[in-house]
């Protein structure tokens, strides 16, 4: 279904692209065509991630940077257009979350992750957001600037980069698609990765999260249907059970509560990062315009038995989990 030229054209931002899926999902955004910014707060760890990306010979720019920092985010995203000349996609990844008993929780702990998930997806997203509605009121439409990257096969001409390369942009396809009331062409898209619990269900010991992460929901279906008007399309993907460093053994302890976790997925297995990263950029293409709105859940079916992280009750006494809960906050 992809080409090398899928995604050609983009300049795409992955927040907390520097480890997990969001590595996943620049790698595969890059192979693909786009140039790929990563922000996260390690600049080793981006610097790592960006070798690893930029094998396809795409350019890849990293920013250190905390999200949950308003002020740095804004002055990162006016770095990018500099460094790229445009802004065309973002994706909000950047997360945290941890296993606790709900009643053991502190003030401090629950804010960090609103902080980085809710308030931290808030703030790349006005950003970006006001980026293109600036651009759409001043007439000149990053839409339009993609076009010329991609070539409309009348220009017979290259275009350089800002690196100096050659874009090879005589290519003969037409991008942009009439979008919004006003008549405008689509050129931006946002996708929140959200979770299975974001919605209807929730989940047992990771209040944060679900909190967060349903706030980041109301907020995508929210802003697609005010920022329609501007072409902006947002959408999301929940994710089930994905492994990644990190993240894993803090919600998976044990090979205990790993097995026991598989055995409520249908699929009988976890998913693989490439499956996540296809659907990723199935959504952030020209493949989709007019899906907007939408939460997209690839999870082998394990929302359907309700709740993530309930099964963890069922484990060992409730005294028992707050130990290992309790022995996961001090090895963190």
């Amino acid at each position: 279904m992809f080409t090398e030229d899928t995604l050609k054209g983009e300049v795409i931002l992955i927040t907390g692209g520097g480890s997990g899926l969001g590595l996943s999902m620049a790698k595969l955004f890059s192979k693909l065509g786009a140039e790929v910014a990563i922000c996260g707060r390690t600049e080793e760890k981006l610097r790592k991630a960006a070798q690893e990306i930029g094998v396809s010979g795409n350019r890849v720019g990293t920013y250190a940077v905390d999200v949950r920092d308003f002020e740095a985010v804004g002055t990162m995203m006016h770095r990018i257009v500099d460094d790229f000349g445009a802004l065309t996609g973002l994706v909000n990844n950047a997360a945290g979350n941890f296993l606790s008993a709900s009643e053991d929780l502190t003030p401090g702990g629950f804010k960090t992750v609103v902080d980085i998930v809710l308030h931290g997806s808030f703030n790349c997203t006005h950003h970006f957001g006001n980026l293109l509605i600036g651009q759409k009121k001043q007439g000149s439409r990053w839409g339009d600037w993609k076009s010329r990257r991609m070539g409309d096969g009348n220009e017979g001409r290259n275009e350089r980069r800002n690196d100096g390369r050659s874009d090879g942009l005589n290519e003969g396809r037409k991008v942009g698609r009439t979008w919004g009331k006003s008549g405008g062409s689509v050129h931006g898209s946002i996708l929140n990765i959200v979770t299975t619990y974001a919605e209807d269900f929730g989940s047992a010991f990771v209040l944060p999260s679900a909190c967060s992460k349903a706030g980041v929901l109301a907020m995508t279906r929210s802003l697609a249907f005010e920022w329609a008007e501007y072409g902006i399309r947002v959408n999301a993907i929940a994710p089930g059970p994905f492994p990644t460093e990190g993240a894993w053994s803090r919600l998976f302890p044990t090979k205990k509560f790993e097995k026991q976790y598989l055995g409520r997925i249908p699929a009988g297995r976890y998913g693989d990062h490439e499956e996540l990263a296809n659907l990723a950029v199935f959504l952030m293409s020209d493949l989709a315009p007019y899906i907007t709105g939408e939460c997209v859940t690839i999870d082998g079916g394990e929302k359907l038995s309700a709740g993530q992280f309930n099964f963890i009750d069922s484990l060992m006494s409730r005294g028992k989990l707050k130990a290992v809960f309790k022995m996961m906050k001090l090895a963190r």
